[in-house]
């Protein structure tokens, strides 16, 4: 079982920006959610608590099909939930719901550790000589980078930018992706399309 998460006491970062948040276009549990990152912001622990009891069972979910090892999983959703409190601040409410928020906490803090997983394999193994660049090795080279991509996110709308980022950076399928957002699979599906079109041109612009 999870084990229940308490902020720091006497946390060494705390957030310095404060969110003011517009309420009137969102669902309540969207609303509540950030009002909770507000008070998080704030430094206030029982909010803080009553975030990740609303979340802790869905950035576990993720955290174990990335990492396939529960103990893991646990770990980097504790990593994930005390980078929410420390970060909260930078939160922005235009960008992202509060719940796609954090799991790309969980899903960068999951890779981690499968990354660590790996280094630790490697060190046990020895490597042949590497061979001359190929084409295949070029191709890759050439893809557009992490940060290039976010650029092109930022052009996006809200929505869009939600649905790439629940997919590409989150990890989600897109069933999944529709579960999270209380939307029928079809409508994902074609914003999914839809905002990939945008990105393509985003980027090439």
């Amino acid at each position: 079982m999870l084990p229940r998460l308490s902020p720091p006491c006497n946390a060494s970062r705390r957030p310095r920006l404060y969110l003011s948040v517009d309420l009137s276009d969102v669902s309540p549990s969207v609303a509540r959610d950030q009002h909770l990152l507000s008070q998080v912001a704030r430094g206030d622990e029982d909010a803080f608590r009553e975030f990740y009891g609303r979340h802790a069972k869905t950035a576990l979910g993720l955290a174990v099909r990335v990492l396939r090892d529960r103990a893991l999983a646990e770990d980097a959703v504790q990593e994930a939930f005390l980078a929410a409190w420390r970060q909260a601040g930078s939160y922005r409410a235009g960008y992202a719901k509060p719940a796609s928020w954090l799991l790309t906490f969980v899903h960068r803090r999951a890779v981690d550790h499968v990354r660590r997983q790996q280094l630790r394999s490697a060190d046990s193994l020895e490597f042949d000589a590497v061979d001359e660049p190929t084409a295949e090795d070029d191709a890759v080279a050439g893809m557009p980078t992490r940060a290039w991509i976010r650029a092109g996110l930022d052009r996006l709308s809200p929505l869009d930018r939600e649905v790439l980022g629940l997919a590409y950076f989150a990890g989600l399928t897109q069933p999944e992706i529709a579960e999270h957002l209380h939307t029928p699979l079809g409508t994902i599906k074609s914003r999914t399309f839809n905002a990939l079109q945008r990105m393509n041109e985003a980027l090439a612009a």
